[in-house]
């Protein structure tokens, strides 16, 4: 994203479409990679970037260059990933209702099969991001997959460092704890 020129931004804020294509080609794969480390999910990934960049179209307007364009990029995936989960759950939820309602059609309403991974180490990662809450799977992935520091992640949250920290910690310590555990079975 450091391809991204504060003219392309202006330009972009302008409604040219060449300058937000161009913002396009530069940050989609980092849109895709920060929504598919908190949804494990690339289909779910592939719809938030989609909300991500009609959401950074209808807004770039109002971006000031008061933080990076990459922080509020980060802002705009995380809300949407957060989003969509919720949205996922809230649906989850009415279908589980609905089914027990019909149980003579339980059976028909099944959860969606997961989509299968490439590799072990991919599926242990997603399964491992997979067992903690959003905010602490957020944390976990811009801290340690995009490599941000604490103050980025605080300023792209809009929490306090504090805050951080004691997600960052709490994450860990049930990775390391789910880890034991998967390690206490193989024996």
């Amino acid at each position: 994203m450091q391809n991204i020129t504060r003219e392309t931004l202006i330009k972009a804020q302008k409604r040219d479409l060449r300058a937000f294509e161009d913002i396009y080609k530069e940050s989609s794969g980092f849109v895709y990679n920060v929504a598919l480390r908190i949804l494990n999910n690339r289909q779910d990934s592939e719809e938030v970037v989609q909300e991500v960049f009609l959401s950074i179209y209808h807004n770039l307007k109002n971006f000031r260059f008061h933080s990076s364009f990459k922080t509020w990029v980060y802002r705009i995936t995380v809300n949407c990933a957060i989003n969509h989960i919720n949205k996922m759950t809230k649906e989850k939820n009415k279908l589980k209702e609905y089914s027990n309602s019909l149980i003579q059609t339980t059976d028909k309403f099944q959860a969606p099969q997961i989509e299968k991974i490439d590799t072990a180490q991919e599926e242990m990662i997603n399964s491992l991001l997979g067992a903690l809450d959003p905010d602490q799977r957020t944390c976990i992935v811009l801290r340690s997959f995009e490599g941000l520091s604490y103050k980025e992640i605080s300023d792209t949250l809009k929490i306090n460092i504090n805050t951080v920290r004691t997600r960052l910690k709490r994450a860990r310590e049930k990775l390391l704890n789910l880890r034991k555990e998967v390690a206490g079975n193989e024996l």
